[in-house]
Order: C-alpha cells, then sequence, then structure tokens
C-alpha cells in the first residue's frame, strides 16, 4: 500500500510541485491550502505523515503541530521553513514537529527525511504479539530487561517513557529516540555522523545544526540547578552521556 501524505502548504506552486512530486514518488498525497484544512483532513483519517508549512495564514502549521500533539496523535511531521533560525527551529520542536526543511529545499532532501521518518515509525509499531500480550516475568535470577537506566535516568522503550531521578520527562519522538541511543551508549563518545545516521538515517553534512538544536532541547529537559550537564559535548567529535 502507497504511504499516505497530508500536505499543507500556503504557496500554490510549491504545494503543485511538491504534491506532484510526491505523487510520483509513489506516495498518496492529500494537499491543502492552510491549516484549518489540514486539521478537518487529519481528523477525517490518519495519515502516515504530515508536511506542514509554518507560515501560513489564519492557523498555522505551529498552532496545527500543537493541536495534533494535544489530542495524543503521534503521526511524524516534516515542517517547510523559510525561518532559519535557532529560536525559529526551537518553536517547531517545542510544538512537537519530528523535523524540519528550509526553504528553498531540495526536493529530494523532503524525500530523504520523509523516508527517515517513516522508517523511525515503522520501528515504533507494537510488535506481532499486541500491546495486551502478557508480560514474561523474569526468572530468579534474571534482571528486569525492560528498562535502560544510566546516570540516573531511566528509561522504557516499550512504554517510551523516561524518568531522571523519579520525575518523568515529557519528550517529543526525536528527543525519547536521541536520549534512548546516548543512554544505551552511556560513557561512550557518539560522533556526528554515527547519530545523524542512527537517528535521522542519514547525513545531514557538517554545516547543519539540527543535531545541536536538538541536544540543546534536550538538555532543557533533563539538566536541574546544581547537577551535573548529562549529555557532554565533545569538541569536534559529538556527543556523550556521562554523570561526571
Amino acid at each position: 500500500m502507497p504511504r499516505t501524505v497530508l500536505l499543507a502548504e500556503d504557496d500554490r506552486a510549491i504545494r503543485h510541485a511538491l504534491e506532484r512530486a510526491l505523487t510520483l514518488e509513489g506516495y498518496r498525497v492529500t494537499a491543502v491550502a492552510d491549516g484549518v484544512e489540514a486539521l478537518a483532513q487529519a481528523h477525517r483519517g490518519r495519515p502516515d505523515v504530515l508536511v506542514l508549512d509554518v507560515m501560513m495564514p489564519g492557523i498555522d502549521g505551529l498552532q496545527v503541530c500543537r493541536v495534533l500533539r494535544a489530542e495524543g496523535d503521534p503521526t511524524p511531521i516534516l515542517m517547510l521553513t523559510a525561518l532559519v533560525e535557532t529560536a525559529d527551529r526551537i518553536a517547531g520542536l517545542d510544538a512537537g514537529a519530528d523535523d524540519y526543511v528550509v526553504k528553498p529545499f531540495d526536493v529530494e532532501e523532503v524525500f530523504a527525511r520523509l523516508r527517515a521518518l517513516l522508517r523511525r515509525t515503522d520501528r515504533a509499531e507494537p510488535d506481532a504479539a499486541g500491546p495486551d500480550a502478557p508480560e514474561q516475568a523474569a526468572g530468579p535470577e534474571e534482571p528486569d530487561r525492560r528498562y535502560l537506566e544510566a546516570a540516573g535516568l531511566r528509561m522504557d522503550p516499550q512504554a517510551r517513557r523516561a524518568w531522571r531521578d523519579g520525575r518523568e520527562l515529557e519528550l517529543t519522538r526525536t528527543e525519547f529516540e536521541l536520549l534512548e541511543l546516548l543512554v544505551r551508549n552511556a560513557g561512550i563518545v557518539l560522533d556526528h555522523s554515527t547519530i545523524y545516521d542512527r537517528i535521522w538515517g542519514y547525513d545531514f553534512g557538517p554545516g547543519s545544526k539540527n543535531l545541536a538544536v536538538y541536544v540543546g532541547y534536550l538538555r532543557r529537559k533533563l539538566d536541574q540547578p546544581g547537577a551535573p550537564q548529562l549529555i557532554q559535548t565533545v569538541r569536534g567529535v559529538g556527543y556523550v552521556l556521562r554523570a561526571d
């Protein structure tokens, strides 16, 4: 079955060009011109992925994103934006977006980011046993392998929940996956290329600030006054999770 895309873009030329390109790539596309119609279409039938322009009249892309996330809709969202400042990118992440493309963009980049988002969604699907299948009890000598723990963090990958020192963290899909990668490799320095490949499925290139934006936003949710910074920068290499 072809993947379904809900595209919301008020610029007619961009909307038509992107709709045609996505259709030729094999997607089934519903294209709308504003946020009101985007919400209406999302409520009629959940697409596999949304592509939202940030700047739209009336209800903009950020507002659409906030409404869907408030409703508990986990559909991956790719934002199209002409805004390149870090604060603007953070606003998109704060609204619940999973990724963004800066205008003007190459359509191949849009394809690559959509493929990465859909791969991540596929990995997050529950297994064939179903969510109501009974858990297998650990043997008397077998530790509970459900949780990941490192540096005062505790994660439940199946439930996609995370805590620091007993306080639950409210994380977006990308934030959770980034933190899970760092926790699984606690104490190991991960270079930028490795992180990009594992989280996004491709490398944005040396000039990209995408990873730095996500790390900065994740730090805001993790760090506590007077406590050590958990995600540490190794200049010129990448990032490492450690408590000292």
